[in-house]
């Protein structure tokens, strides 16, 4: 397996009660971390916290404002119960949303199952750190870290500033007036 993230460092924040309180063992944290790992990235930071908006906020913050980490990728609270905050936090965090990874993420879900119709997930950024909601299942976590995954390296190029984002950009792929 080809290593495409071996220079992006990453962050995951599993959103879980159960799992916050000790009822519940995180099994989406670890299942992104051997993700994340299998394509040669790494993780810097991984962390468990409650539904509770004020708390996923802070975290979030922390996180991209110490410029500890490239990509934050969280797991769980994006659906539709009512304790499921995750997007809102998110939202009140990020300063620029990318809702195309969100887009596509729910797209390529719905031909595995109709419960991607429910998912509420956003991805935005905030300073140079992208933010990806994904599904609080194990299974679900990766898969959707699985679609965003080809347009991860690019966008923290670009985050970076780094010249070689530009390449393959030439003024041929511009349309003419």
């Amino acid at each position: 397996m080809e290593k495409i993230l071996s220079e992006i460092r990453f962050a995951i924040l599993t959103i879980s009660d159960r799992s916050a309180r000790g009822e519940r063992e995180d099994a989406s944290g670890p299942a992104l971390k051997q993700a994340v790992e299998q394509y040669g990235g790494k993780v810097f930071l991984q962390k468990i916290v409650a539904d509770e908006q004020r708390a996923i906020e802070e975290i979030l913050r922390d996180w991209c404002d110490t410029d500890a980490v490239d990509v934050i990728l969280t797991t769980g609270g994006t659906g539709c119960a009512p304790r499921d905050v995750t997007p809102e936090a998110t939202a009140a965090v990020i300063e620029r949303p990318v809702p195309g990874i969100a887009e596509a993420i729910r797209s390529a879900s719905l031909k595995i199952t109709p419960h991607a119709m429910l998912s509420r997930g956003i991805a935005g950024i905030r300073k140079r750190v992208l933010v990806i909601n994904l599904p609080g299942s194990p299974k679900g976590a990766v898969q959707s870290f699985e679609i965003a995954l080809p347009v991860i390296p690019h966008a923290v190029q670009l985050l970076r500033e780094n010249a070689a984002a530009e390449l393959g950009h030439t003024s041929q792929n511009l349309i003419k007036s």
